[in-house]
């Protein structure tokens, strides 16, 4: 299955304080930018941050396998061994999870390694893995 890369723009309060975050923190190369924008390659997808100071993030979340999981939320499913190593690096660098790093539906289908984090702005990630990538969609 070849995917197409996403685009995806979203908020932040802080250009050059995202800015350091996605570059330093998650390892992002930068692409284009402006005074109010910069592109960031996200495994291969192009992750957009744009500066709006009044930004507000509203906290909900949704139960999922006994935590709350925050919406809206957004990030990408990993190969196993990078998901612990980007696990381990988040830890290294300090980051407050959200949920912390685990495995959730242990057993079942779905099974999958996940973890969730806020960006400097409020924005939620998550990360995830299945050792078996034939479970993402399976039901």
């Amino acid at each position: 299955m070849s995917l197409s890369p996403f685009h995806l723009a979203i908020p932040v309060n802080d250009l050059a304080t995202a800015r350091k975050f996605y570059n330093e923190v998650m390892g992002f190369s930068e692409g284009r930018s402006d005074t109010q924008w910069v592109d960031f390659n996200m495994y291969g997808h192009q992750l957009v941050i744009h500066e709006n100071k009044e930004m507000k993030v509203e906290d909900h979340s949704n139960p999922v396998d006994g935590h709350d999981v925050p919406i809206p939320h957004f990030g990408i499913v990993l190969a196993w061994n990078d998901w612990e190593n980007l696990a381990e690096r988040l830890k290294n660098k300090g980051i407050r999870f959200i949920i912390e790093p685990h495995v959730r539906f242990q057993g079942q289908v779905g099974e999958q390694a996940t973890l969730f984090f806020q960006d400097p702005a409020g924005n939620a990630l998550e990360f995830k893995a299945f050792k078996d990538m034939s479970q993402l969609f399976a039901k």
